[in-house]
């Protein structure tokens, strides 16, 4: 196409090697990245409507409902009623759940402290601000007219 990478190709890049940096972490733990980001948008006290869970994580709702079902038997998360609202489901953390969420939790600040060392707080600041705008462009549909 062209000679030089276009800024899509450097994001999906980018996104696909921090892909593959977080799953082959949690390999570790017999876990992969979805999952770790599904523990992190638990509520570890009073657990998370399960309707809730898809727009957080961005991911659509059959991909969820295997990554959940995958939780579930792995142990880390069990459903229960909402008591509030009897139509909704509420995810919660097992003991071992709320474990690998503070793994999960651990190798997230990990990559950030590591970025952190290696970007100036400016270019960083600089990296967010560009970041929100092409976002905001693609998600009011500014892209394409």
């Amino acid at each position: 196409m062209l000679k030089e990478k276009t800024i899509d190709q450097i994001i999906r890049e980018l996104w696909m090697s921090i892909t593959k940096l977080y799953n082959e972490e949690a390999a570790k733990y017999g876990g992969t990245m979805s999952i770790g980001y599904v523990l992190l948008k638990i509520d570890p006290q009073i657990g998370t409507p399960s309707t809730a869970l898809a727009p957080m994580l961005g991911m659509e709702v059959t991909s969820l409902s295997r990554t959940l079902k995958k939780m579930e038997d792995k142990g880390l998360i069990f459903r229960e009623k909402n008591p509030t609202d009897g139509r909704s489901v509420l995810i919660k953390l097992t003991d071992y759940g709320c474990q690998m969420r503070e793994k999960s939790k651990e190798t997230v600040l990990n990559f950030n402290d590591a970025v952190k060392q290696n970007i100036a707080a400016q270019d960083l600041e600089i990296f967010k601000n560009v970041s929100t705008t092409m976002l905001n462009l693609v998600n009011e549909r500014k892209i394409f007219k």
